[in-house]
């Protein structure tokens, strides 16, 4: 006998029930919606799907309370509402990190390093944004917006030169700009979605989050995020 969707998605309730209490840290019995209040403050897949959690929690209660025999169920959700059940299950029980999403070899420059430099780079990898450092201390991050400052700046100045200026010339016009922020490689993709749109709430605009093992900016750089690379998330 195939198992009903009803059965399928009552047990993805209960899994994600367990799976916000290990987000809060606790085993006593609670109301799933109080779990919802208490485990969004912590955890990003749950904001992420919390209408549909509540939505959800109806229906559950629907097919539970009411149910007149084990063989027989009042409802018997949609397949998609029980994939889309299982799906924030899985989101919460196995989460995609920033870390297993943007994990790349990153080029880093040197302070000293001249701009014609970094603009074959940026030719040969289409970089937008490039890490500048003076030796292993992290300095700042370049973007085409500080290129253009540093350029407008210079642009009546008899000493134009790509080939002489460096970049910590530069990053003199990106460092009055938060455009950067270092995030720990744990860090679900949707944590890091949150931190584009909050900075934007506070009048900044992020261009980059750095990835390090631990969120520290002088640790190696393992990747970059983008507003753009986040478009590719659901």
């Amino acid at each position: 006998m195939p198992t009903r969707n009803s059965d399928r998605f009552v047990t993805a309730y209960n899994r994600i029930d367990q799976l916000m209490k290990d987000v809060i840290g606790t085993q006593e019995h609670m109301a799933f919606f109080r779990l919802i209040d208490y485990a969004k403050k912590k955890n990003a897949v749950i904001r992420k799907y919390e209408a549909d959690l509540r939505e959800y929690g109806d229906l559950r209660n629907a097919i539970v309370h009411n149910r007149t025999s084990m063989e027989f169920a009042i409802a018997e959700p949609h397949e998609d509402i029980v994939l889309k059940m299982e799906e924030i299950e899985t989101a919460l029980k196995t989460p995609v990190t920033v870390g297993s999403m943007f994990r790349t070899n990153v080029t880093m420059f040197q302070k000293t390093d001249s701009l014609s430099y970094a603009l074959k780079v940026i030719k040969d990898k289409k970089y937008n944004q490039f890490p500048v450092y003076d030796g292993t201390q992290f300095k700042g991050l370049i973007t085409p917006v500080g290129i253009t400052m540093w350029m407008a700046s210079m642009v009546e100045s008899k000493d134009f030169s790509r080939s002489r200026a460096t970049l910590g010339e530069i990053l003199a016009h990106e460092n009055d700009r938060e455009n950067h922020q270092f995030v720990a490689k744990q860090e679900s993709v949707y944590e890091a979605l949150e931190i584009f749109k909050e900075a934007v709430t506070r009048g900044r605009r992020l261009e980059a989050l750095l990835i390090t093992e631990d969120g520290k900016p002088n640790n190696k750089l393992i990747g970059i995020v983008t507003p753009m690379s986040l478009m590719k998330i659901k």
